[in-house]
């Protein structure tokens, strides 16, 4: 197998959390007197952690709100509702089963317990040698520092490892890691950012092949 280590994102790259996370920022500016975010937005705001997304909404909104009794309210519905609507992408335990005889982990800008938990409750967390998340380290993606850590904590160097993500926060974690990077076309962001990535599949099924040859 061409890579020893493959690095998952989670949201958008291995599961379809958005309408779990929309309902969540809904239950939390509850009373806010604002419309509600939709889906379509919800994926638009995410990707950089909850801190970043309840800035932008407070932002975008001109909200007079506590930004951390949002982020309470948020995680208080979303801890207990964590994968009511959220879906395993097709192919994703296809390719996880495949890949056996290699270290995998996931580098998420979700909250490390949280992270856990919803790969547990939807059944692939044993796939995974080590889960960070974006309270693990002390920087996040696009910061190389989460992807430095999981070569580090697993002992691989960045020729063999790979990180496969929707989001040009990925590869630009991987690159500044030096690590090869596969961007996935059907999550969250759209096609032009995601051409600086050294691969573009249209599935999870397709990494099969770039990661073994």
């Amino acid at each position: 197998m061409a890579f020893k280590l493959i690095i998952f994102d989670l949201d958008g790259t291995l599961v379809d959390s958005s309408i779990d996370i929309a309902n969540a920022i809904n239950y939390a500016l509850d009373g806010m007197k604002v419309p509600a975010i939709t889906v379509r937005q919800t994926i638009t705001l995410i990707g950089e952690g909850i801190t970043r997304l309840f800035e932008k909404i407070i932002e975008n909104y001109k909200l007079h709100a506590d930004k951390d009794m949002l982020i309470k309210r948020f995680l208080e519905h979303y801890s207990a509702h964590i994968v009511d609507n959220t879906t395993v992408y097709p192919g994703v335990k296809e390719t996880l089963d495949a890949l056996k005889g290699c270290s995998k982990a996931v580098i998420s800008n979700k909250r490390e317990d949280l992270s856990i938990q919803a790969l547990e409750l939807l059944g692939i967390r044993k796939y995974f040698d080590l889960v960070v998340g974006s309270d693990t380290t002390a920087e996040r993606k696009p910061s190389p520092v989460p992807v430095q850590h999981v070569l580090s904590r697993l002992g691989v160097k960045p020729k063999d490892a790979v990180i496969i993500g929707d989001s040009n926060l990925d590869i630009e974690a991987g690159k500044a890691a030096g690590i090869t990077t596969i961007a996935v076309t059907y999550g969250y962001r759209p096609l032009n950012i995601l051409k600086g990535a050294n691969h573009i599949v249209n599935s999870m099924p397709e990494i099969i092949k770039i990661v073994k040859s």
